[in-house]
């Protein structure tokens, strides 16, 4: 049904434990792939029971774009600085940094977004559907629905991860606290970019910051 190659394969995709692979391919019937969505959703589960830990430990970390377009300061938490010292630790601060320079996230998670702001956005959005000359009836179900894409859009954990866009960043924390053991989490960010609020030329950050990292 599958074979030690394989194992190790799924090892090196998941970074998860021998014992758990073999387990999810046996669970997925050798499917490579739905063995990672299996390892995923247990991942994710054992991610949440450590939610309820202290992470005071941690680094900040920042990413500069080729040209001091774009600065980003973030603090990432850990439980231990024995993690915190860690080279994938590091690596994640520096994806995250890096992700956050080319996606521009307002908040960390939407319970950060204010009654007020989301009222607003409420308001431009009736606005807009009303213009539209949709049906007031059906106006409604269209605005709490741009609510939520407009949150997703302005959180930094719901935005899919700009090196592999089929995870969200909250995907990337909880994978990245069940490979080392403990609790990880973004606390606070910074972003700076030159020029903002002034009138300039549009460019394309995301696709530009994700190519300078390849490099």
């Amino acid at each position: 049904m599958f074979t030690a190659k394989d194992i190790a394969e799924l090892r090196k995709i998941s970074g998860a434990g021998v014992m758990n692979c073999k387990k999810a391919l046996t669970e997925a019937k050798g499917d490579m792939k739905e063995a990672q969505k299996v390892l995923r959703k247990k991942g994710i589960a054992a991610a949440e029971k450590k939610q309820s830990r202290i992470a005071s430990e941690g680094a900040v970390g920042s990413y500069i774009h080729m040209g001091g377009k774009i600065g980003v300061l973030v603090e990432v938490n850990s439980e231990t600085d024995f993690v915190a010292k860690n080279d994938k630790f590091q690596d994640l601060v520096r994806d995250i940094a890096m992700h956050i320079a080319a996606s521009n996230p307002k908040v960390v998670s939407s319970d950060e977004v204010g009654k007020e702001d989301i009222e607003k956005e409420k308001e431009v959005f009736t606005s807009q559907a009303l213009n539209e000359g949709k049906p007031k009836e059906i106006v409604e179900k269209m605005v709490d629905g741009r609510i939520k894409k407009y949150l997703k859009e302005i959180s930094l954990m719901d935005q899919p991860f700009v090196k592999d866009p089929s995870k969200t960043v909250k995907n990337i924390m909880d994978e990245a606290t069940l490979v080392m053991g403990e609790k990880l989490s973004i606390r606070r960010f910074t972003r700076y970019e030159l020029g903002e609020g002034l009138q300039k030329k549009e460019e394309n950050f995301a696709e530009e910051v994700l190519g300078q990292s390849k490099k």
